[in-house]
């Protein structure tokens, strides 16, 4: 039985279930919970090679306990709690180790490169290892170097850079300087980026990701739906030894919608405070967020020359929780010739007048100047070389 790495296992879990189903020789359990096991691996990125092996490693690697936090603060643990961890190492040999008639249908899955992630070479490692103390060494330099998975970590966005991004300077002069601060300790601000679709505000944010990453740099996405949950994922991430970007993107709530009102309290701060290894980065179409209608202004109150309405300062101060707001409008027509141009050479595609000609006449149609439409034009000769539009 496992000390640590099992305390939050509930009776209910794939380990305790698949035992038990071993144990009875239930055949129609064991393959229930078989096709559960390859739906999480390839979810999750793991389905190469043994993915029973792979599923221990993958909960090895993101269970958060006092243990694994401990290591991914500090050095690995010494004296009792690195002796407890010793025991439940041999605890995972064993099932490391499995072999019966049923395990062999999942032990040798043949992944393309998306279905191999650390995990799966850290599971390799694991197999090969004779005694826990391999083990452990293995396993508590994973936490001290890339710390505990936490799983809604957004960390698979592709090799987009700011550069990348052409024009926009300013903005990305600003959010590389607030983000610089915020790793290093420095005060930092909340950032709104606003303006056009498809201008690159998301990819600037992902772009962060990838420079930042072996500085400790770490990207949650929220989605709306879990704004009332926002106050415990930032509870959960108070002791982790790395910086967060709590992502929220295209940022925006219609008149009736009232859950803005937690993102506000997260943001300024209620009772309890943010962590200060937590910052959140929005984008949105609108630099006022939540969605402004003349009704808003039938409270209006008049005195003297002062005018003021509650409901739309109730709506404006959303946005104004964010200590800077970067504005992504859309380029000028020279600005977006060059990402075309940009782009276009990247790709191996002839830069000439007749590109840029077929530029002008695809904006027209697919939405006006902007870095997504150059990135729709440039796609769109890849798939069809010598197709004129």
């Amino acid at each position: 039985m496992c000390v640590l790495l099992a305390y939050d296992a509930p009776a209910d879990s794939m380990i305790v279930r698949l035992s038990t189903a071993f144990s009875s020789d239930d055949t129609l359990e064991i393959y229930i919970l078989f096709h559960e096991l390859i739906n999480d691996a390839f979810k999750d990125n793991y389905a190469s090679g043994n993915v029973w092996q792979n599923y221990l490693t993958h909960f090895i690697l993101s269970n958060e306990n006092f243990f694994t936090l401990s290591c991914e603060r500090r050095e690995a643990p010494q004296g009792s709690l690195r002796e407890i961890a010793l025991h439940d190492f041999e605890a995972f040999m064993r099932l490391f180790a499995l072999d019966n008639e049923y395990i062999h249908y999942i032990d040798n899955f043949i992944g393309d490169d998306r279905q191999n992630s650390p995990v799966c070479e850290i599971s390799k490692a694991i197999a090969e290892c004779h005694s826990s103390k391999k083990i452990y060494d293995i396993v508590t330099s994973w936490y001290k170097n890339h710390g505990v998975f936490v799983p809604l970590l957004n960390e698979n966005v592709g090799d987009v850079r700011l550069d990348d991004l052409v024009g926009y300077e300013a903005q990305k002069a600003e959010l590389r300087a607030n983000t610089e601060a915020f790793i290093s300790g420095r005060p930092a601000n909340n950032v709104l980026l606003y303006g056009d679709g498809g201008t690159g505000k998301s990819t600037s944010v992902k772009a962060l990701l990838n420079e930042y990453f072996a500085d400790g740099l770490r990207v949650i996405e929220v989605y709306k739906h879990q704004f009332r949950d926002i106050q415990s994922i930032t509870d959960r991430l108070r002791r982790r030894n790395y910086k967060f970007i709590l992502f929220i993107d295209d940022l925006s709530f219609e008149e009736n919608e009232s859950d803005y009102k937690y993102l506000k309290a997260i943001i300024e701060g209620g009772i309890e405070m943010r962590p200060e290894n937590v910052l959140i980065y929005a984008t949105s179409n609108r630099r006022h967020i939540v969605r402004e209608v003349w009704k808003d202004r039938d409270d209006m109150e008049h005195n003297g020359d002062i005018h003021r309405s509650d409901t739309v300062e109730e709506k404006l101060s959303l946005s104004s929780r964010f200590g800077i707001a970067l504005n992504y409008s859309s380029p000028r027509r020279e600005t977006y010739h060059e990402i075309v141009r940009t782009l276009a050479g990247n790709a191996g595609l002839a830069v000439d007048d007749e590109l840029i000609a077929g530029a002008d006449r695809w904006e027209i149609r697919h939405g006006g100047m902007t870095g997504r439409a150059a990135r729709q034009y440039v796609d769109y000769l890849l798939g069809r070389k010598n197709v004129l539009i």
